[in-house]
C-alpha cells in the first residue's frame, strides 16, 4: 500500500477558522448584520463573508489537504503552497471585512481597499486550487470523490471570479461593468456558487467516503454519484448562463436551487442505504452530531426552491440560508472535526511509537460526554436562530445566536485540549501545535484516513 503523510499546515487552517467562526457568531450576538440590517448591508455581507470564507472555506480548504492524498492514495502536490495559500485567504478575508466596514461608514479609508481584497482571495483560491487539482490529476472523476472535489473547484474559482468583479465595482475601477447591467441581480448566484457550489458539491462527495468509513459500510451502498454530479454540472451550467445574460437571473437562481434540492433526495437515498448496511452499529460522537446537521440540509433544500421561486421576503430566504449554512454546513463540520483533530494529533504524535510503548485511543483524546453537550447547546440556537429569522425578530435571534456561541465556544475548547493532550494524564511527548504539525511523519496508508 502507498505511504501518506500529515499535512504540515492542516491544523493552521482549523486554527484560523474557528476563530473566524467565534468572530462572526460574536458580532451577530451583538447585533451586526441581519435581521437589525436588510440582506445586502455592508454590515451583513461582512458577517456572511467572515463565514463563508474565514470559516467554511478554509476549513474545508484544511481537510481536503489532509484527507484529499488519503482518499486517493496520492501525495500531495506542491504541499508548499499551503502556508501562502493560507496567509493569503486570511488576510483577504480580513481585509474584505475591512473594506465592508468603509462601506458602512465605519472606517475612513478609501474604497480602493477592495482592489487588494480581490488580489488576495483569488491568489489563494488559484494556490488552493493548483494543489488539489494537480493531486487529482489523472484520477478517474465521474462520481468519484475527485470528481466532486473538481466540481467545487470549478464553482470556487467561478466565485471568487465574481466576487471579484463586484470588488473592482465597489472601488469604482469598473464602469464598463455596471454599463453592461452587472452585476443587477446576479449576487444570489454569486451566492449559489460558493454555498451550493464550492462548499455544498465537496461535502457531499467527501461525506460519501468519510461516512461509509466511520459507519464501516460498505462503498457499494453509494449508488447516485455519478446521478448527482450531473445534476451539479447542469446547475453549475444553469448560474453560469444567469451570470453572463443568457438567462434571466432569476430563473437560473430557481432552476439551481431544484437542481440542488433532486441532488439532495439522491444524496439522501445513498445516506438510507449506507446506514442500513453498517457494520458499526453504535454511531460515535462525529456521525450522531452530524445528524442534526443532515436534518437540516434536508429542510433547506426544501424550502429554497419555493422561496426563489415565489421570490419571498427577507425573512424566509434569511431563515433558509442560516438553516444551510448554521445548521448544514457548519454543523457537519463542526462535528467532523471532532474525529478529524484528535485523529491528526494522535497520528502526529502516536502512530511513530505504535508497537514500541503503551498509547492511547483515538477517542481518548476528547471529552465525548461534554462535547455532547455542547453540540446540543449549538443546534439549539440553530433551531431558534431560524425561527426567528423566519418571524423577523432581532432580539430573539440575537439570544438564539448566544446560546449557539456558547455550545461553538465549547466545543473549539474541547478541540483545543484534544489537540494539546490536555486529556492524557501523562502524555510522554512534546504537545502538538496549533498552527502546524511537527516534521511530517511517514506511516501507513490504513493509518492515514479517519480511524
Amino acid at each position: 500500500m502507498p505511504l501518506a503523510s500529515l499535512a504540515r499546515w492542516t491544523p493552521g487552517y482549523f486554527t484560523v477558522s474557528l476563530a473566524a467562526l467565534l468572530l462572526a457568531q460574536a458580532l451577530m450576538v451583538t447585533g451586526l448584520g441581519h435581521p437589525a440590517a436588510p440582506l445586502r448591508a455592508p454590515e451583513t455581507l461582512l458577517v456572511v463573508h467572515l463565514v463563508l470564507i474565514g470559516w467554511l472555506s478554509l476549513a474545508m480548504a484544511g481537510a481536503l489537504l489532509q484527507f484529499v492524498p488519503v482518499l486517493i492514495a496520492r501525495p500531495l502536490a506542491h504541499p508548499g503552497l499551503a502556508a501562502p495559500a493560507l496567509a493569503a485567504l486570511a488576510s483577504g478575508a480580513g481585509l474584505l471585512c475591512a473594506a465592508f466596514a468603509v462601506l458602512a461608514g465605519w472606517l475612513d479609508a478609501p474604497l480602493d481597499l477592495f482592489l487588494p481584497v480581490a488580489a488576495l482571495l483569488l491568489t489563494g483560491v488559484l494556490l488552493l486550487a493548483l494543489m488539489l487539482a494537480r493531486t487529482i490529476a489523472g484520477e478517474h472523476a465521474a462520481g468519484s470523490v475527485a470528481g466532486f472535489v473538481l466540481g467545487g473547484l470549478a464553482c470556487l474559482i467561478a466565485a471568487a471570479a465574481t466576487g471579484s468583479g463586484f470588488a473592482v465595482l465597489l472601488a469604482g475601477r469598473a464602469d464598463w461593468l455596471a454599463a453592461l447591467d452587472w452585476p443587477g441581480d446576479r449576487v444570489p448566484l454569486h451566492a449559489m456558487l460558493g454555498i451550493g457550489g464550492w462548499l455544498g458539491l465537496v461535502t457531499l462527495g467527501v461525506s460519501y467516503r468519510l461516512f461509509a468509513m466511520f459507519m464501516l459500510a460498505p462503498d457499494g451502498a453509494v449508488r447516485q454519484g455519478r446521478r448527482i454530479m450531473a445534476l451539479g454540472a447542469a446547475g453549475f451550467g444553469a448560474i453560469l448562463a444567469g451570470l453572463s445574460g443568457l438567462a434571466p437571473a432569476p430563473l437560473a437562481a430557481t432552476a439551481a436551487s431544484v437542481l440542488f434540492a433532486a441532488m439532495i433526495a439522491l444524496y439522501a437515498c445513498d445516506l438510507v442505504a449506507l446506514h442500513r448496511q453498517r457494520r458499526r452499529k453504535r454511531l460515535e460522537l462525529n456521525m450522531s452530531a452530524s445528524l442534526p446537521a443532515l436534518a437540516a440540509l434536508a429542510l433547506g433544500a426544501a424550502m429554497l426552491p419555493p422561496a426563489l421561486l415565489t421570490q419571498a421576503g427577507e425573512p424566509v430566504v434569511a431563515a433558509t440560508g442560516f438553516l444551510l449554512v448554521f445548521g448544514w454546513l457548519t454543523g457537519l463540520t463542526l462535528a467532523q472535526l471532532v474525529r478529524i483533530v484528535p485523529f491528526i494529533t494522535w497520528i502526529e504524535v502516536y502512530a511513530p511509537v505504535l508497537g514500541h510503548r503503551p498509547v492511547p485511543r483515538i477517542e481518548d483524546l476528547l471529552a465525548a460526554r461534554r462535547a455532547r453537550l455542547w453540540f446540543s447547546l449549538y443546534h439549539a440556537g440553530v433551531a431558534a436562530g431560524t425561527l426567528a429569522l423566519l418571524l423577523a425578530q432581532p432580539l430573539a435571534f440575537r439570544a438564539a445566536m448566544a446560546l449557539g456561541l456558547a455550545g461553538t465556544l465549547g466545543i473549539v475548547v474541547e478541540l483545543v485540549r484534544a489537540r494539546r493532550l490536555a486529556a492524557i494524564a501523562d502524555a510522554g511527548c512534546r504537545r502538538p501545535s496549533l498552527i502546524v504539525t511537527s516534521a511530517p511523519q511517514r506511516t501507513q496508508a490504513h493509518a492515514a484516513g479517519p480511524a
